[in-house]
């Protein structure tokens, strides 16, 4: 086997790593995620999903009027770990953020870790994906974390507590305090109606 041709067969196994800057030119109507430079297609959501997005963008929405805090809905990019330059390599998009810290709020994307997070659970989302992003969401300082999972009709919620996360899992009918946003309380049973 000559040089070259061995050459040629590690080129072709090397991952290639990407950057916010690669992302910014990436065309089309797919939506990706990076995590440490790797391309994670994400799927179209179901109706389902969208019914409880718009649920709590409205309950969110209108807690938040006139408050210095603000409430997003994917798709939006947020860099976690965002450098002046573009050369980033964490780009997700969760399904709802609260960003209170108006200087992470830029033209086209979130730039700093929000401080909450909320992540509907899909078919197409696999154990290891949902985990990885916990990963990412703890380095980079989110404080509240939430994960839906309207099969089993269960939130998890995970509040960053004294350097580390207490986990909390609420079910059927519960009211959810949201800690980030004190006197806000999610009523999950109207978004199981909703489905």
């Amino acid at each position: 086997m000559s040089d070259a041709l061995r050459v040629d067969e590690e080129y072709y196994t090397i991952k290639r790593r990407y950057t916010y800057a690669d992302y910014l030119e990436w065309e089309g109507p797919e939506r990706y995620q990076l995590f440490n430079g790797e391309v994670y297609q994400m799927a179209s959501p179901s109706v389902e999903h969208q019914t409880i997005l718009m649920g709590l963008s409205i309950q969110f929405g209108n807690w938040l009027k006139g408050k210095p805090c603000k409430v997003f809905a994917s798709p939006l990019d947020v860099r976690l770990f965002p450098k002046k330059d573009k050369s980033d390599k964490t780009v997700v998009q969760p399904d709802l953020l609260v960003v209170c810290d108006k200087t992470k709020i830029a033209k086209g994307s979130i730039n700093g870790a929000p401080d909450l997070v909320i992540e509907i659970v899909s078919p197409s989302n696999t154990h290891s994906e949902l985990f990885l992003k916990f990963q990412y969401y703890m380095k980079a300082g989110v404080k509240e974390y939430w994960v839906i999972d309207p099969e089993r009709k269960n939130v998890q919620v995970h509040i960053y507590e004294n350097g580390r996360y207490i986990t909390s899992l609420y079910e059927d009918n519960a009211r959810i305090p949201v800690i980030v946003l004190a006197g806000l309380e999610v009523d999950i049973e109207a978004l199981w109606e909703k489905i």
